[in-house]
């Protein structure tokens, strides 16, 4: 088990460039199982789901070619679907959770698609249901192994439907939309998630052929076609990792220029960590963060005390209230975070409270943070990184914290962050990896 040492209190100064986003990334290189023709995508991000994603491609035949460090050709000309039912594959997609998205095209394309109970963060239940019953509108038939935590849809032939999901899902909104491209006759989904993931994907299948309208809204209508042929397509910017290098700055007193943002991509971020006080400029597509001695935690407008919760898009996405936690515990004031989608996302606060913060977990979706105006600085300590991005959270506090603090586990860092020691230490943090 890998670690990072950190030693914190060091002032970042420069510029830095986002990775591309992993949650639209695992999205669009699902996407390629619909055609035989080549695709070319470029700003894949170097982390490790998305490499395991890539891997399981591979073995099931996709022809993968690196073009360079961020960009990649894929052509599923020749897929061999008796994969689906090996050990390997059994191995593989049960160590992967954006392995469920191989669902929607692969049923698609060849009318069977078959996956093992899928892994991923320890942040409470993630059903499938939304996946599974969009399917089955489309005509699928679903069955489900407990024994082998296996999951089976099959059909003769896909039929438009439509349908209201009873939960804005993105990634059971992306499996329909996949599936729904290459069914007979119109599909209408109505609320469906439309984050610029979801937004992205609808691009790409469009540039290879397909007929979705309604992109960037709750109500998508799809048009069914026969085929789909290749496209470039290119990953926006990870809006996470810009949410977590704001908090970070602003946490470490730091100036620092977060280079090629997307900024119109990324819906209520900015303005979420302004009511936190934190100063940040738009330049063009970049977004800059002064140096702050302290920075004030907003109330509303009746005097009461800031919340600050997740919502579907464009709501604030729930990946980075891990952030806005940690970095509270060192603003004026205090605020409310509310995490209403996962109910264990929040367990990582003691880690915190043994560094020094003041935090009040209510339960397991909501917790008081009274900041500490850097009166007291957090303390270096020993931690375990639980899930990605209680994983940064905690990163960002021992960038902060007195002293050298040991994070184990960082290889669930690594699944969402892009090397990310040696970008932060370009910029002048001391973090150093040990394996």
């Amino acid at each position: 088990m890998a670690r990072f040492e950190i030693t914190g209190g060091k002032i970042l100064h420069g510029d830095i460039i986002p990775q591309g986003a992993k949650n639209e990334a695992l999205q669009v290189i699902c996407a390629v199982l619909l055609s035989p023709e080549e695709i070319t995508i470029k700003n894949i991000p170097n982390i490790r789901d998305v490499n395991k994603l890539i891997d399981l491609l591979a073995s099931l035949g996709v022809e993968v070619n690196k073009i360079n460090e961020s960009s990649y050709s894929f052509k599923a000309a020749n897929i061999n679907i008796d994969y689906l039912t090996t050990e390997d594959f059994k191995i593989k997609g049960a160590g992967l959770r954006g392995s469920v998205m191989t669902l929607g095209p692969l049923l698609a394309r060849f009318g069977k698609a078959y996956m093992p109970k899928p892994g991923g963060d320890k942040i409470g239940r993630r059903r499938l249901d939304t996946h599974i019953v969009g399917l089955q509108k489309l005509g699928a038939k679903f069955s489900y192994d407990p024994k082998e935590s296996f999951y089976r849809v099959e059909a003769d032939s896909l039929s438009g439907s439509y349908m209201l999901l009873d939960e804005a899902s993105v990634t059971g909104t992306a499996n329909i939309i996949m599936a729904a491209v290459l069914a007979n006759g119109k599909t209408t989904i109505y609320n469906a998630a439309c984050e610029p993931y979801i937004q992205q994907l609808c691009k790409m299948l469009n540039s290879m052929g397909a007929k979705i309208t309604g992109v960037g809204s709750n109500l998508l209508n799809i048009e069914g076609v026969d085929y789909l042929g290749g496209c470039e397509h290119r990953v926006l910017p990870d809006m996470i990792e810009i949410g977590s290098f704001i908090g970070m700055a602003a946490m470490t007193h730091s100036e620092v220029t977060i280079k090629d943002v997307s900024y119109d991509s990324l819906g209520l971020i900015p303005d979420a960590f302004k009511r936190l006080g934190i100063k940040l400029e738009r330049k063009n597509d970049d977004i800059f963060i002064p140096h702050q001695d302290y920075y004030e935690i907003e109330c509303f407008i009746d005097g009461s005390i800031m919340n600050i919760s997740d919502a579907i898009w464009p709501g604030l996405t729930p990946d980075l209230l891990s952030v806005f936690l940690v970095v509270a515990t060192q603003a004026k004031g205090s605020v409310l975070i509310h995490q209403k989608m996962f109910e264990s996302r929040l367990f990582f606060v003691d880690k915190l409270i043994d560094m020094g913060a003041q935090i009040i977990l209510c339960d397991p979706h909501r917790a008081t943070v009274i900041g500490l105006n850097n009166f007291q600085r957090l303390r270096a300590t020993v931690m375990v990184s639980p899930d990605i991005r209680a994983g940064v959270a905690l990163l960002i506090a021992a960038m902060s914290a007195e002293g050298t603090s040991i994070i184990h586990n960082i290889e669930q860092i690594d699944r969402g962050y892009q090397n990310i020691e040696t970008r932060l230490n370009a910029i002048g943090a001391d973090i150093r990896r040990f394996d």
